[in-house]
């Protein structure tokens, strides 16, 4: 339940619109709904400004479809990440109406208009096309949470004159994620030109010494260039929490 929702019941409480008891029914779940084998957390909007996610990755899909009904029968909006394909093709046949967001691999569902809660411009950065699907996570998750976002995507350190070409729209935005496999180098390059927050993402991507991120993670964490806030290995949808967070204020 979101706060317009509540604020609506007490309202009709308090013109006489809604029983008490049918109130009391309303609320019956909050602050959470026991599924058995979930307890779904739906007064997390209340306390934080967004629904619980559902993370796809190990769920069985009978499970993923409990929590999406449940969610949308309090009217919350869903993000499921870490959604394979494989997964959502069975998943299509116990839930109507999930739009499947591939480069993301992530799948929304919008039951009511997502208000627009940024005051500027979530910019995602990436360094290389294979690091797409975390900055897509991002971008989606930004969007999900009322923002404007933008793409700049393949402008890796190797080719450092492909994100100098871009240097305005760096100027421009009100916080910036930005996404990096191999050695981690692109968020200090981009939080040394700029005086916004530079939330760094680190991927798993790359060679043999790059350690599944662990590499280009160590380097984030040890960036020289000040403001640089570091979340864990492919976390774009962190990444992108915290950034529509900063967003808002």
């Amino acid at each position: 339940m979101d706060t317009e929702r509540l604020a609506k019941l007490l309202d009709g409480v308090r013109k006489g619109s809604v029983t008490v008891n049918r109130a009391i029914e309303r609320l019956r779940d909050l602050p959470f709904e026991d599924l058995g084998f979930a307890k779904l957390d739906h007064h997390r909007f209340l306390r934080q400004g967004f629904p619980e996610v559902i993370m796809g990755e190990a769920k069985p899909t009978n499970a993923i479809a409990a929590i999406t009904r449940a969610m949308r029968r309090q009217g919350a909006n869903v993000l499921i990440t870490r959604l394979s394909a494989e997964k959502m093709t069975a998943l299509r046949k116990q839930v109507k109406g999930l739009r499947y967001h591939s480069k993301a691999r992530a799948a929304t569902w919008i039951g009511k208009r997502i208000p627009m809660r940024g005051k500027g411009t979530l910019l995602v950065i990436c360094a290389g096309t294979s690091d797409i699907p975390v900055a897509e996570e991002a971008v989606l998750t930004g969007e999900m949470m009322g923002n404007r976002v933008e793409r700049l995507f393949d402008v890796g350190v190797a080719g450092i004159h492909r994100l100098l070409d871009s240097r305005q729209r760096l100027l421009s935005a009100s916080v910036l994620i930005v996404v990096a496999g191999m050695e981690g180098a692109l968020p200090s390059v981009v939080a040394g030109m700029i005086d916004k927050p530079v939330i760094a993402v680190p991927t798993s991507i790359g060679y043999g010494a790059s350690f599944q991120g662990i590499s280009a993670l160590l380097g984030m964490l040890n960036s020289c260039a000040a403001g640089v806030t570091v979340v864990n290995i492919d976390n774009g949808f962190g990444a992108g929490f915290a950034a529509s967070l900063i967003n808002r204020s």
